[in-house]
């Protein structure tokens, strides 16, 4: 029995088989029959909020309470479909009809693809899965994500490194695929994070010694010093000996690594410039599922860790 897999909207846009089911009228009515998942592209939303949907073979409509979980009820806000414009959106085939002028037209719903991603997935995700996502669009106070068929749900921003950053956009980018760690359900709504992939200190230290002049990014200036970012996941002190501001990145040379303290000692040598895009990611961990994550090496005054049990703070 072949198990349907809910991919984040853009995944299926250019598969074999999703262009074959639309490419002719013949294919989207045995689409229609299977119940298979289809995508195409959103190209206009009109003043009822309906979504017409560029398909090869004739016009798709997706009206507005079919456009996504929650704008039936009022829980979501109509901005959410309005946003489709011009982006990827999935749909099953509800049925095709013929308009005043004879034309076929295939009506959609984006809502159904949504409710059974919901309940044959999502609901059956348990905490500490690790599953992909699609970085939707990002916020001062963290990340939005697409865990499947459009689905929203958000990565606070001190759930994305380690190393604390300014706003998301210093980590993520728009459209960027990602891998996020299920950490339970608040209402309907599935709790996200993200850091424990990065690596624990120690794994992140082992690239780097003691003498070495690497470069990282400035991601805070205190009273008392400079923190500059040499991975998400590891940060180090130098002393402010220049004006820096944060996104600079500069050179620095490591004066000491001290695990028990959780401290990185840096001298500032030099400004580079400002960093423009964020660094690609490495991902230490790359099982399906965990259930905990300490970030402390063994002997640490501190101690930082991750326990994924579904409780929520």
């Amino acid at each position: 029995m072949q198990t349907t897999i809910f991919y984040p909207e853009g995944a299926r846009l250019t598969m074999p088989e999703n262009i074959a089911a639309m490419a002719t009228p013949e294919a989207l009515a045995a689409a229609q029959t299977s119940g298979q998942i289809l995508e195409a592209v959103a190209v206009s939303c009109s003043a009822d909020h309906d979504l017409w949907v560029k398909l090869p073979c004739m016009r798709g409509v997706i009206p507005r309470v079919e456009g996504a979980i929650g704008i039936a009820e009022g829980e979501l806000r109509d901005i959410a479909l309005i946003a489709r414009v011009g982006k990827p959106v999935c749909f099953t085939v509800e049925r095709i009809e013929k308009d005043e002028d004879g034309e076929p037209i295939a009506y959609l719903s984006r809502r159904r693809v949504q409710e059974m991603c919901r309940d044959s997935y999502l609901m059956h995700c348990a905490p500490g899965d690790i599953i992909p996502a699609t970085v939707t669009h990002l916020e001062p106070f963290g990340a939005f994500v697409d865990v499947g068929c459009g689905i929203a749900s958000m990565i606070p921003i001190d759930s994305i490194s380690v190393s604390r950053i300014a706003h998301p956009s210093d980590r993520f980018t728009v459209g960027q695929e990602i891998r996020v760690i299920v950490r339970g359900w608040q209402g309907r709504r599935l709790c996200l994070s993200h850091k424990e992939l990065l690596g624990t200190w120690a794994q992140n230290v082992a690239g780097f010694q003691v003498g070495e002049t690497t470069t990282g990014i400035v991601r805070s200036v205190e009273k008392y010093g400079v923190f500059i970012e040499l991975t998400p996941n590891l940060a180090g002190l130098a002393e402010l000996r220049q004006p820096v501001e944060p996104g600079q990145r500069t050179s620095v040379y490591i004066k000491a690594l001290i695990p028990e303290k959780l401290k990185v000692k840096l001298i500032m040598v030099d400004i580079c410039g400002r960093s423009t895009a964020p660094e690609p990611l490495h991902y230490f961990y790359t099982e399906d599922h965990i259930d905990r994550w300490v970030y402390t090496p063994e002997g640490s005054s501190k101690y930082i860790e991750s326990v994924f049990d579904g409780v929520l703070d």
